[in-house]
């Protein structure tokens, strides 16, 4: 859908008119204006950050023990060339990055309870991480179900929902899927999903990167309309035009980890000036201190502003200077109380892990449908290499000539029920990564909420594609036509199917598609070998066999054996006329060969449920790792 200049107007003019009425009233809770008592002044003191260079190669220092103020409802802009440590100074703030932090944060004059503050604060990420198989409306339904208590009506949801896309001008994209919307729109998208709960502080990530200049426009008047209604609004920006650089209202630069100046936007020439380091006539302001902070104009400019600045602790170039109130001042303007709100509840989540679920199930479910790769494609595999292995195999099952090619047909089998679910999940999984990471920090839901929900979410299709499948196979390849056999082999097929679904997790939550890719394959190859595929069990040296009892496919194979040819299954015919002897016409003959018990059915089926439990925990504590891994 193409950006309309309509909604640009809308925000820019309410931006104009402070008194413009825009938001809800309070009682909604939603997107409304924030009292003064509940409005959120950071302070931050002798930041550092420290990153560990590997092995051996000692540590590296990032933020050198830089200070700041950041007023409430102000628009707030960190700048600096790229490395100067911006980014890395959004993430300290906002918490999203806590390992190798050093120094203080305050809010309203009290040292920062994460925990506390991250209920009342939002982080929007550079890149825009949306659903997009799911429409506009959908998206903020869900935002609004998980986001704001279960006791909230749907007729206060939907006013909430209703104003926060008027005034983002996004009404009347409502639905349009978000994989349609342009650039500006899925930036004001991600901005609207994190007004639903009304935080008082945001955070955002680069939020003009990869606009246009109108639409850049468009998001900065924005979030100074939102910094207006009493919101603390900090935002990275690269190197921000003249006429976008004025709309800030502070703007804090960074060079190498140091801060270089730290006040309102129109105080910066005068300071400048002050300095000795005039900005030159007809020239960008804002281009000018990144000009300096690269050190175009010599590198003795670089600590000529940190000591004007004083590393950010200087706050006389601030618009009213002497308004500014004091750490003590602002414990008293702002006491603490004893809340009964879902701020005061122990869970950063505002709802119980069962809606969590719930609601998860019900989105998950619509982008079911809607996927193209990870249902429709996936049906249409299973069915065509079903009738592929089918035609292959044709009748091999009664034929007593046939059995070793019947016995590779069951590998064959084993092998796609493994592959089709964990190289599925290996290339989705990691997609999801993004999305996961940010709506759990911004207190959507809980990691357990998500893992039980995407397990359940694809359970019904999982069943469904494993079943037809086997239908397909079984009966064109005659396999024995016992209803207990057949469920015996399904039991095996569909436990194979979890568990190479649950590998896939295991692989998808610690590495990115490209190396997943390269793992899944490469782990299936001793994962065969330890089943008995080209080499009998008994042959496996004795260093090894410690492998045939973690190969999930050793007992896979095991238990389709003992389905199809063990609990006394009687002697086959031999159905080629030249065939006067059988070698494999006596089940058990053939069972002492491959060295397998035909009776061991049920130790198998428990062996792959233990695999299968050890696998899913497994792909959770993982998951869990790298959510917590990356701050």
């Amino acid at each position: 859908m193409p950006e309309t200049d309509t909604a640009g107007w809308q925000i820019y003019s309410a931006v104009k008119q402070p008194s413009m009425k825009v938001g809800n009233t309070r009682s909604h809770g939603g997107f409304m204006k924030t009292e003064a008592a509940d409005t959120i002044d950071i302070i931050f003191e002798n930041i550092t950050y420290t990153v560990s260079l590997g092995c051996r190669k000692g540590q590296k220092e990032i933020l050198h023990g830089i200070n700041g103020r950041l007023p409430a409802k102000q628009l707030i802009a960190l700048m600096g060339p790229s490395g100067a440590g911006k980014s890395t100074l959004l993430d300290i703030l906002s918490g999203f990055r806590i390992t190798g932090v050093n120094g203080n944060v305050y809010i309203n004059g009290r040292l920062r309870q994460m925990n506390s503050f991250r209920k009342c604060s939002a982080y929007i990420t550079q890149d825009d991480r949306l659903e997009p198989l799911l429409t506009v409306i959908e998206n903020m339904k869900v935002a609004a179900d998980l986001k704001l208590p279960t006791n909230t009506s749907r007729y206060e949801k939907e006013t909430i929902i209703e104003e926060i896309l008027t005034t983002l001008g996004l009404y009347d994209h409502m639905t349009t899927r978000t994989e349609r919307l342009s650039g500006g729109q899925r930036k004001r998208l991600s901005i609207a999903l994190e007004l639903v709960n009304n935080p008082t502080v945001m955070f955002l990530d680069e939020p003009t990167t990869g606009l246009d200049s109108s639409s850049c426009m468009q998001v900065v008047n924005l979030l100074k309309l939102l910094a207006r209604q009493g919101r603390t609004i900090v935002c990275t920006i690269h190197q921000p035009s003249a006429s976008l650089f004025q709309l800030f209202d502070l703007v804090y630069v960074l060079a190498k980890g140091e801060c270089l100046f730290h006040g309102a936007t129109n105080q910066l020439i005068p300071y400048l000036e002050n300095i000795k380091l005039p900005c030159p006539m007809y020239h960008n302001p804002a281009d000018y201190i990144i000009e300096l902070a690269c050190g175009e104009y010599g590198e003795d400019k670089l600590s000529l502003l940190i000591s004007g600045s004083e590393n950010g602790k200087n706050l006389q170039w601030f618009e009213n200077p002497d308004n500014l109130i004091d750490a003590k001042g602002l414990r008293a303007l702002h006491p603490l109380r004893k809340s009964t709100n879902s701020c005061g509840t122990k869970s950063l989540q505002a709802t119980s892990l069962m809606h969590q679920i719930k609601i998860l199930m019900g989105r998950g479910y619509v982008m079911c449908k809607r996927d193209t790769t990870l249902t429709h494609l996936r049906i249409l595999v299973n069915i065509s290499v079903g009738f592929m292995l089918g035609s292959v195999f044709l009748k091999t099952g009664t034929d007593g000539g046939k059995v070793l090619d019947n016995y590779n047909l069951l590998f064959s089998i084993l092998i796609h029920h493994m592959t089709t679910t964990m190289m599925l999940t290996v290339v989705t999984f990691p997609m999801q990564m993004s999305i996961l990471s940010k709506e759990h920090f911004n207190r959507w839901y809980s990691l357990k909420a998500f893992y039980t929900a995407i397990t359940l979410v694809d359970l019904p299709i999982s069943i469904f594609c494993c079943l037809v499948f086997t239908l397909i196979v079984y009966f064109i390849t005659s396999q024995p036509l016992e209803i207990a056999r057949f469920l015996m082999f399904f039991s095996i097929s569909l436990l194979v199917s979890f568990i190479g679904q649950g590998t896939g997790l295991m692989i998808g939550a610690v590495f990115d598609v490209v190396n997943g890719t390269f793992i899944g394959p490469t782990l299936s190859v001793p994962l065969m070998m330890f089943a008995g595929f080209g080499v009998s069990l008994r042959d496996i040296p004795s260093y090894l066999k410690w492998g045939t009892y973690v190969s999930f496919l050793r007992y896979g194979l095991e238990g389709f054996i003992s389905a199809i040819y063990g609990y006394d299954r009687p002697v086959l015919a031999c159905k080629e006329k030249n065939n006067l002897y059988c070698h494999y016409r006596y089940p058990t003959k053939f069972l002492s060969d491959i060295a397998m018990d035909g009776e061991q059915f049920w130790n198998d089926i428990v062996a792959l449920i233990t695999i299968l439990i050890i696998t899913r925990l497994a792909a959770y504590l993982l998951l869990r790792w790298k959510i917590v891994s990356v701050r």
